[in-house]
This record gives C-alpha cells, sequence and structure tokens, in this order.
C-alpha cells in the first residue's frame, strides 16, 4: 500500500474512533437526570410550545401542556427520539469529530442544529395534523417515514458540511502582502 493510502486509512480510522467516542460521551450526558429534566425536558416543552402555536395559526386547535400537544380528538407527547436531540447529538458528534478548525465546527454545530431543529418542527407539525386527519397513517408516519427523513437528513447535511470543509481545506490560500489570509 502506499504512503498516501495508508495516512488516508489512519486518518478514516481516528474519525470514527472520535466520533464514536463523542456519541457515547454525548448520550450518557444527555440521558442523565438532571441534565434530561432540567435542560431536555424543558427543551422539548418549548419544541411543544412552538409546533403548538404554529397549529394554531395555521387553524388547527391545539392546546399545549408541557410536551403534550392535544386539541378535542388527538393529542401527543414528545418523548427523547422525537425532539431532534439525538439527530443534533448524531451530527454534533461527526462534525466535532471532523479534522476542521475549531470556528468552522463551532459554525457548523449552531447551523446545523438549527436546520435540524426546524426539520423537527415540520415533522412534529404535520405528524399532528396526520394524527388528527388521517389517524390511519399516523404510527407508519411516525416511526417509518419521519424517524427516518430527519435522521437522513443530520447524516446528509454532515456530509455536505464536511465536503465543503475539506474543499476549504484543501484550497490554496490567498495572501494578503506577507501575511495568509484566512478563510
Amino acid at each position: 500500500m502506499s504512503e498516501a493510502s495508508n495516512e488516508a486509512r489512519r486518518r478514516s480510522v481516528g474519525f470514527l474512533l472520535r466520533f464514536v467516542a463523542l456519541l457515547v460521551v454525548f448520550y450518557f450526558i444527555v440521558a442523565s437526570r438532571p441534565v434530561n429534566d432540567k435542560v431536555i425536558v424543558p427543551f422539548t416543552a418549548g419544541i411543544a410550545s412552538v409546533s403548538g402555536r404554529l397549529l394554531n395559526v395555521l387553524g388547527e386547535k391545539a392546546e399545549v401542556s408541557g410536551t403534550e400537544i392535544r386539541s378535542s380528538s388527538f393529542g401527543v407527547n414528545i418523548e427523547n427520539g422525537c425532539n431532534g436531540v439525538e439527530t443534533g447529538l448524531l451530527f454534533g458528534a461527526a462534525v466535532l469529530a471532523f479534522p476542521a478548525r475549531w470556528s468552522r465546527r463551532l459554525i457548523g454545530l449552531i447551523v446545523g442544529f438549527l436546520a435540524i431543529q426546524v426539520l423537527n418542527l415540520v415533522r412534529v407539525i404535520t405528524l399532528f395534523w396526520i394524527g388528527l386527519h388521517r389517524p390511519a397513517l399516523f404510527s407508519s408516519s411516525h416511526t417509518v417515514i419521519w424517524q427516518s427523513v430527519v435522521v437522513l437528513f443530520g447524516v446528509l447535511l454532515f456530509l455536505l458540511w464536511a465536503s465543503r470543509e475539506r474543499r476549504l481545506s484543501e484550497a490554496p490560500s490567498t495572501t494578503v502582502g506577507d501575511r495568509p489570509r484566512k478563510g
């Protein structure tokens, strides 16, 4: 094997090990009772609140109580796994494990997490609508379609971000005067 392919393999294995380690650490943190009770549950209640307001703007009569969204004939409780946090952790572990400048990782984390949450809001709203108007489709829409879409979106988002970061790191630096200009 060539030196270049050995180096590429070493970088890939390093990324994978960092990614798995970060994922394990993140899941233990999020699974701890204090973090769940003081961070995740209030965050999930915020998702329910925003979703409820948007549903009302869209003409659905929705009431929110904590992490539950209800109408007169249907209700959902947003639980862990349905709040976008797990996909955010998956995305975050991948971004942090990737060899890029820390400033770019931070931007990637913020933009990626926000994008995942926007998609998750669409998910919650459409699932509530489906449950209210097409209840026979709710279970498959929830477990098969939307869970897959949100996770695949997080993976695709990372791949796009990593591809962009790789192109930026391989681009020749432009100089201004005697100092390299940072991109």
